[in-house]
């Protein structure tokens, strides 16, 4: 059996999806960058100040659901907006209507250009399959399905829950550990023994809120510090660099 670096309680897997078993990350900060980018110039003219794709993507969006997003981003700037609702248009300026105009870019950029799975995280789920242990794929994005088809990965996936699970069934967005938790529940497994993937430093704070078996992060920003100060366990830039390791 090929050692899969967790410890031997853990029986299952529960994985972020963007930036730990697919780039799309860079998709969906790029969508957010031009999302804001555009409201902030029409907003304060010209001279605004930009929405940085790292310090403010990582503080701010990362890992959360997409209206605490909006509403995280622009309380940093010390701007508020109307709720809106759900099915807002994307030209709507509510927290909801920005929501939707960001992932409607999201969406065409996955259709238009496909998405591939990072190699050493397919080979690690392939890994983890060989050994026994179920897995989850955890994410707040709308888009989870159809990404984890794009790259070819859904096969490996026992569970799903997503942003589409997390407001059908009534969860709290990350970095409350409830979708984490959901995911444990629907493989019929207790929190301690599941391992928690995750690259946002919100899903460490949600791996380690629940109470999981073990947490790694995934670092493919340089920020392995902050994910080990927000609860990793261990901390690497490839999920393939577990292979062969033992903790």
């Amino acid at each position: 059996m090929t050692e899969i670096g967790l410890p031997s309680g853990v029986r299952a897997c529960l994985f972020d999806l963007d930036g730990v078993l697919t780039p799309t990350a860079l998709v969906h900060s790029a969508a957010w960058k031009e999302t804001f980018d555009e409201f902030l110039r029409k907003l304060q003219g010209a001279d605004f100040r930009p929405f940085d794709p790292v310090e403010d993507y990582d503080r701010y969006v990362d890992g959360r659901p997409r209206a605490d997003g909006v509403r995280t981003f622009l309380a940093s700037r010390d701007i508020e907006l109307p709720e809106g609702e759900e099915d807002d248009p994307p030209d709507r300026n509510t927290v909801h209507g920005l929501g939707n105009r960001k992932n409607a870019l999201v969406v065409a950029k996955i259709r238009t250009e496909g998405v591939r799975p990072y190699p050493g995280s397919v080979r690690y789920l392939e890994a983890v399959r060989d050994a026994g242990l179920r897995t989850a794929c955890v994410s707040s994005s709308a888009n989870a399905h159809d990404v984890l088809v794009s790259a070819g990965i859904e096969n490996l996936i026992d569970t799903r829950i997503d942003g589409l699970t997390a407001l059908d069934r009534g969860l709290r967005g990350k970095p409350q550990p409830d979708t984490f938790l959901e995911a444990a529940h629907d493989l019929g497994l207790a929190p301690e023994q599941a391992a928690v993937f995750e690259d946002a430093l919100v899903g460490m704070d949600a791996g380690r809120a629940g109470r999981f078996g073990y947490v790694v992060g995934v670092d493919r920003v340089g920020q392995a510090e902050e994910l080990r100060r927000h609860g990793a366990d261990t901390v690497v830039t490839d999920l393939a660099d577990l292979i062969g390791v033992t903790p």
